[in-house]
Order: structure tokens, then C-alpha cells, then sequence
């Protein structure tokens, strides 16, 4: 059996949103109890917010029953980004394994019990991503190959017919001749809405870099994850994410994707095309 710690960042994050990502985890809990995978949990949401957005996130958090484990929620301390927020409670994570999600997604009923199952078979996995779908049902591709300056900009930027010429480097680094039905060892790089991560690997590593604000901070915890244990593909722990790309968030998004784009390079290694 398994303890579990889990960390949500929250900002400005609606009452209904949270509480629907809080009991989808409660669920799962619950099933990976019952198999016998799983026994103490510990959840902690960091609010980002401002004190006069903070009172969603307290309503949210109702969602979560006290028979699934602690719940502690913590704020005041201001957007401090995605980051440095998971890293507050770096130094009080006792778990096996440790769990960061986005309060933009839910998890299946039997995704974390199917996780950990993966996890007890191959000890050499440090870090493990699930298989994603969004809410029209459709697959997202969130595991990555290293990326190119030329591919974050088709994906994210270019008009619809210059993606649509270049749609085989898109594919390629969206790993869609690989990501489906079958478990995937050496994945590169792991998306932040859903890492689950045994709790030594992370603490190692220092957990998330803070000087990435937002955006990539996942691509470069997974860099140095990889560089001491594998990332593996689970398709059987299933979630579904609501989230958004960068582009269609706004200029203040875009200079923030662009400015870690550009920190990541300058860290892990400059790819043009």
C-alpha cells in the first residue's frame, strides 16, 4: 500500500470547478482504498488569489469528504505562480508518491488505483502521466517530445493553413504515433495538470523551479526527473481536462508562454526547427 500526498494550485478558480476536480479525487481515493493500493492521503490547495477571490475556493473545498483524507488550504501568501506555489509544501511532503493536478480536470473512478499499479510494476518510473481526454471526449495529446522553437510556434501562433502544411511536426512532437492504448516507457516531457511522482524523485530535485512564473515548468521538472529515473505513459489511469492553450488567453498569457519558452531553451538547450 501506497500514502499519497496531493497539491492543487489554485487561482481565481471557480467554487464548481474545484469541486468537481476535488470529488473525482475523492472518488478515486475511495477505489484505490478498496483494492488495497492505497491508505493515508493529504491534500493541500494553494490559492493563488486575492483575498476577494479567495471565498470560492473555500466553498469548493466542501467537495472533499472528511473520510478521504486531510485537507489543508493555504493562502495569503499572493500569485506567487504555479511553481513556487506546488513548492510551499515541498519540505512537508511525507507520501510514498505525490500527486499534482490542475483544478481543471477529473479523474475516472479507477485512475489513481490503476496508476499505482503501474507505478508497484516498474519501480525504475519516477514520474507517471495519464492518459487524457478532453470534455467533448476527444484525446489530448499532453505527452511531448522535446520541442523546437518552430513547433510551440505552429501550435500555438500560426495562422490555420501554415499548421495545417506543417501538421507532421506538430504530430511528432505531440507523440502521436505513440501516445493510444499501450503503456509507454521514456516518455520525454509530462504535462502539469496530472503528474503523479514518487515523492524522493521530486524532493531530489528540488521540486518545480520558481523562476518559471507559469508555463513549462512541467517540461523542465520533467528534464530533471528523466535525468535520474523514467517517465512512463499509464493508458489506463484516465482523466479528462478542461483547460486552454496559452494563445487564446490573452497578450499577458502569451508573454508569459513566450518568456519560459525562452528560459527552458536557455536551460535545457536551444532547438530552432
Amino acid at each position: 500500500m501506497s500514502t499519497l500526498s496531493v497539491a492543487v494550485v489554485t487561482f481565481r478558480t471557480p467554487a464548481a470547478m474545484l469541486a468537481r476536480a476535488l470529488d473525482s479525487l475523492a472518488r478515486a481515493v475511495d477505489v484505490a482504498r478498496a483494492a488495497g493500493s492505497l491508505t493515508q492521503v493529504r491534500v493541500f490547495v494553494i490559492d493563488n488569489s486575492p483575498p476577494e477571490a479567495h471565498g470560492a475556493v473555500l466553498e469548493g473545498v466542501r467537495a472533499w469528504p472528511d473520510e478521504a483524507g486531510t485537507l489543508e488550504v493555504l493562502h495569503g501568501h499572493g500569485n506567487v505562480g504555479y511553481g513556487r506555489a506546488n513548492n510551499l509544501v515541498l519540505d512537508r511532503l511525507d507520501g510514498d508518491l505525490h500527486l499534482v493536478i490542475n483544478p481543471d480536470i477529473e479523474l475516472a473512478p479507477d485512475a489513481l488505483v490503476e496508476a499505482l499499479r503501474t507505478l508497484a510494476a516498474h519501480p525504475e518510473v519516477g514520474l507517471l502521466a495519464p492518459a487524457v481526454r478532453g470534455r467533448e471526449g476527444e484525446r489530448q495529446y499532453l505527452c511531448k517530445r522535446y520541442p523546437s522553437v518552430w513547433v510551440l510556434f505552429l501550435r500555438g501562433f500560426a495562422p490555420p493553413v501554415l499548421r495545417r502544411r506543417a501538421q507532421a511536426a506538430i504530430d511528432r512532437y505531440e507523440m502521436r504515433d505513440a501516445i493510444g492504448e499501450h503503456y509507454l516507457d521514456g516518455v520525454p516531457l509530462a504535462s502539469g495538470c496530472f503528474m503523479l511522482l514518487r515523492t524522493a524523485h521530486f524532493r531530489r530535485v528540488g521540486g518545480f523551479d520558481p523562476r518559471f512564473f507559469m508555463y513549462f515548468e512541467d517540461y523542465d521538472l520533467s528534464m530533471r526527473v528523466a535525468a535520474e529515473a523514467r517517465i512512463a505513459y499509464a493508458p489506463n489511469a484516465r482523466i479528462v481536462h478542461h483547460g486552454g492553450e496559452a494563445s487564446r488567453k490573452g497578450l499577458r498569457h502569451v508573454a508569459w508562454f513566450v518568456a519560459s519558452a525562452a528560459r527552458f531553451f536557455n536551460r535545457h538547450g536551444w532547438k530552432i526547427l
